[in-house]
């Protein structure tokens, strides 16, 4: 049984980190096989050519090997070093040619000679190579030997979907994606803290929401999943796209279109009070699924709560995004982040104050000494203060910790305080 700590995550990375991943095709299925044995999932099998919003499903991609030989048959790049060594689904292709004309297809960072580059041609269909660029610096004037050995046809789109049935059926989403190859930050450390996300929850003694969890290509998996659920989409309450969690010193999230959904406002409140530096970004249509979510004809909660975004460091969709790149503590770090996202989503609630007029006296009930000692009793007194005045079944615990400047957890350890003293009862509500 597979916990979910630190080493877990690790674990979990160091297995699919080799695997060659890409929109579609067999490295997806292994890797959502290895995600399977550790968490409840259903795989989704969608056939190339089904119609999804505006997009069409493509053609399933496969790659056996790659390589380019000198005239000594040395294999000068070979994909089993790296499956980054060609471009994503590139058409299979046999031939010796000059390197004058293979140099139009290879793929080099001159900056970082020593880096491989990553890049991808889904809906164009071409070939190529990614190299070192000391490596296209050594190519000599002669012909070179050049296999892609792989298939582009008709197959299916394949993603995994696991759902944990909480009290009720409103939804909250978890969405990460599977279809980079070698690569940790973006997305294997994704991956990972989802299922070690998944695998706190299922310890939990019950779950107030739904949780559900997408495993799936970027773009066309997100867009895949829109069409065929439509009828799930207005359960979704709130949402989170996870990636680029592994590597970082500080937080940034990025929030849902609507700018304020209360995501928006857990996530802000969570790493305000984390002791931690965050950065918070407001929507922009580009990045991770989180714009198909925030499309405008769906519009759903969802927002991206990641450390350093896509981009912003030299090591993205490189060779250099390795194992090396992830530290255990910092994903252990984001994994504490997204717990607290998740306790606050579960215990975000409306009390009712059940003595409205007036002050209640709170000395007569012993409550100073029962929040705590006195080195703090003005700001305890505060505290309690501020739950009463807006405890008026409108305001829920997170505007009250909003509004009053406190943690979440300080506002909900003082209304259970004063709920025990019968000053407060909590508002039953029905999330549907």
């Amino acid at each position: 049984m597979h916990d979910f700590s630190s080493p877990a995550m690790t674990e979990l990375m160091r297995e699919l980190f080799p695997i060659c991943r890409s929109i579609s095709g067999d490295g997806v299925r292994e890797t959502l096989r290895a995600i399977g044995k550790r968490v409840p999932l259903t795989t989704h099998e969608v056939p190339s050519g089904t119609p999804v919003l505006d997009w069409t499903v493509p053609k399933e991609w496969n790659i056996r090997d790659a390589w380019i030989k000198d005239a000594t048959g040395r294999r000068v790049v070979d994909f089993n070093a790296s499956n980054l060594h060609v471009v994503s689904y590139s058409t299979p292709v046999r031939a010796r040619i000059r390197t004058s004309e293979l140099k139009n297809h290879l793929f080099t960072l001159p900056d970082r000679p020593d880096w491989i580059p990553y890049r991808t041609s889904y809906y164009n269909e071409a070939w190529g190579f990614c190299v070192a660029h000391r490596t296209l610096a050594e190519l000599s004037d002669a012909e070179y030997d050049v296999c892609i050995d792989s298939t582009l046809e008709d197959g299916a789109l394949s993603y995994g979907e696991t759902i944990l049935q909480g009290e009720s059926r409103q939804e909250v989403l978890f969405s990460c994606h599977i279809c980079h190859p070698s690569l940790c930050n973006d997305n294997l450390a994704g991956i990972s803290l989802a299922v070690a996300l998944i695998k706190h929850l299922q310890s939990l003694p019950t779950l107030r929401y739904t949780y559900r969890f997408l495993f799936i290509p970027g773009t066309i998996g997100s867009i895949t999943w829109l069409a065929r659920n439509r009828d799930a989409l207005a359960r979704i309450k709130h949402g989170l796209v996870i990636t680029c969690v592994g590597h970082g010193d500080k937080f940034t999230y990025k929030k849902s279109r609507r700018g304020d959904a209360e995501i928006d406002r857990i996530v802000e409140h969570v790493l305000a009070h984390s002791g931690e530096e965050c950065e918070i970004q407001e929507f922009f249509p580009w990045g991770y699924d989180e714009r198909q979510f925030c499309s405008p004809g769906f519009d759903l909660p969802v927002g991206c709560l990641m450390r350093a975004p896509h981009g912003t460091f030299p090591e993205y969709h490189t060779s250099a995004d390795d194992l090396s790149f992830v530290t255990a503590e910092t994903l252990a770090g984001s994994l504490a982040c997204y717990q607290e996202v998740v306790a606050t989503i579960e215990k975000n609630r409306t009390y009712l104050n059940q003595q409205p007029y007036g002050e209640p006296q709170l000395g007569k009930r012993g409550l100073y000494s029962a929040i705590g000692g006195d080195a703090k009793s003005a700001e305890r007194q505060l505290t309690m203060l501020w739950l009463l005045n807006l405890s008026d079944g409108r305001h829920s615990l997170l505007d009250i910790a909003q509004r009053a400047g406190i943690s979440f957890s300080e506002a909900l350890d003082t209304a259970r305080v004063l709920e025990t003293h019968d000053l407060l009862r909590l508002v039953v509500d029905d999330p549907g």
